[in-house]
């Protein structure tokens, strides 16, 4: 009874703290803006201008990235509602008769579906709690829908994380934004494929599902299943020539054919080697196959593209912090090395991995965006790690795990979830905040004896 107590008083604090105390992600920029402005101009010497030509030469600088980040979620989101996944996890519900079992199928499914991509999982795993909602009885729907926002936890350890994926992209964002630290592509064998980033994603798969299991409530909160039917897709007409053609399934097949044979020569000249631009195909040829004609897959995207609006609004400014953080004048010192000498002053070898972790878990609560923070962090962090003898993919792991980590508690990813299913942060964060407890100690336990 005690121990019940306490969680609910934990829960009810945090959705108090998130309901009055969270700004939006774009006052969040600005505030982080305004702090680290303030920090160059006091510690670096810096003057007003030198700080505001070094903040416009950075506002420009990630496009490409920010283009690379948009699409990861966009084709993820097209492939996870195609007809034929819906159709998937009705049957797949169908086959789940218990709560417990309902919980447990959603963890795993957003789990590996977010480990796949992550636009993929959010999507899948709200489709897929709708479903079970629909067909399991007595099944309590915040929780099903927290089940399905906690398999985010996995994504920046799987196929479609940002910051694994761009150390495997060779070329001059590398070099810039790991601090001069990476010359040479990392591959994912060193990073995603790596004892210790495997130890997680296996301690994730294994003991959330029972986690999210443990936290039903003893008097559930059912949706109303007829509240919860998706609505058929409008189909497009076919009573034109170009409207036939729009609608083809033969161009839509030639296309995809196409993609194949380009992924199948870049893996036959470079083995298993993924980068940003490979995922984002593999996933674009996949959704196109799954929609089956131009014309569907064209409506697709354009209802997905909804959800890029933080990253179209948020990167220019977080390439600005980067710009700031990064910039000093001839004969001074930037502010990501005097970060970088500070960490090194209270780090160990040892003990680095796991502080990087958790500075990047803190710095993800006002910039929740994986590529935006490996803006910001990865120029400080790499070189940091690098003078104290920590391997750079250990380093950008650390920050990458610290990032997914506290997107339990920052709602800004879930948006698309919660749009899906018709609910509010604040009815999933208390049951998140246990799911931030757990991989909190999973991660850190594993750089402490893994890294």
């Amino acid at each position: 009874m005690g121990k019940n107590i306490m969680f609910r008083f934990l829960v009810e604090l945090n959705v108090r703290i998130m309901k009055n105390y969270l700004p939006s992600p774009f006052v969040f920029c600005i505030i982080l803006t305004a702090l680290i402005s303030a920090a160059v101009l006091t510690v670096t010497g810096q003057t007003l201008l030198q700080a505001a030509g070094f903040w416009s030469d950075g506002l420009w600088s990630l496009l490409g990235f920010s283009m690379q980040m948009a699409l990861i979620l966009v084709t993820g989101h097209v492939l996870a509602k195609a007809p034929s996944v819906g159709r998937l996890l009705d049957n797949l519900a169908a086959k789940i008769k218990t709560p417990r079992a309902a919980v447990a199928a959603v963890t795993l499914a957003a789990l590996i579906g977010c480990w796949l991509n992550w636009g993929f999982g959010l999507i899948i795993g709200a489709v897929f709690a709708k479903a079970l909602a629909r067909q399991v009885r007595g099944v309590d729907y915040p929780l099903l829908v927290a089940s399905a926002y906690s398999g985010f936890l996995i994504w920046h350890g799987g196929l479609s994380g940002s910051i694994p994926l761009a150390l495997a992209t060779e070329g001059a964002d590398l070099v810039k934004l790991s601090g001069g630290t990476i010359q040479a592509a990392v591959p994912v064998a060193e990073t995603l494929f790596s004892p210790l980033n495997l130890t997680i994603v296996f301690g994730l798969l294994f003991g959330l599902p029972l986690l999210n299991m443990l936290m039903l409530p003893r008097n559930p909160l059912v949706a109303d299943p007829e509240k919860l039917q998706e609505k058929a897709p409008e189909m497009p007409p076919r009573d034109t020539f170009a409207h036939k053609l729009d609608d083809s399934r033969l161009i839509a097949l030639f296309l995809a054919a196409f993609g194949a044979v380009y992924l199948y020569a870049h893996f036959s000249r470079n083995g298993f080697s993924l980068a940003l631009n490979v995922v984002i195909a593999l996933f674009l040829f996949a959704g196109l196959l799954a929609h089956g004609t131009p014309e569907r897959y064209s409506r697709a995207v354009e209802d997905s593209a909804k959800g890029i609006a933080g990253i179209v609004l948020l990167f220019p400014f977080y390439g600005g912090i980067m710009g700031l953080v990064m910039g000093a004048p001839e004969g001074g010192t930037s502010l990501a090395a005097m970060i970088t000498n500070a960490f090194i002053a209270v780090s160990s070898e040892r003990t680095f991995p796991v502080l990087a972790f958790l500075s990047a878990g803190l710095v993800n609560v006002f910039v929740p965006s994986g590529g935006g923070q490996w803006a910001v962090q990865g120029p400080v962090m790499l070189p940091a790690g690098a003078a104290l003898g920590v391997d750079p993919a250990v380093s950008a792991m650390a920050v990458a795990w610290g990032d997914a980590w506290t997107n339990m508690i920052q709602p800004f990813w879930a948006l698309p979830l919660l749009g899906i299913v018709g609910l509010d942060a604040r009815a999933i964060m208390g049951y998140c905040l246990t799911a931030l407890l757990y991989s909190g100690a999973l991660i850190i336990l594993a750089f402490l004896f893994l890294a």
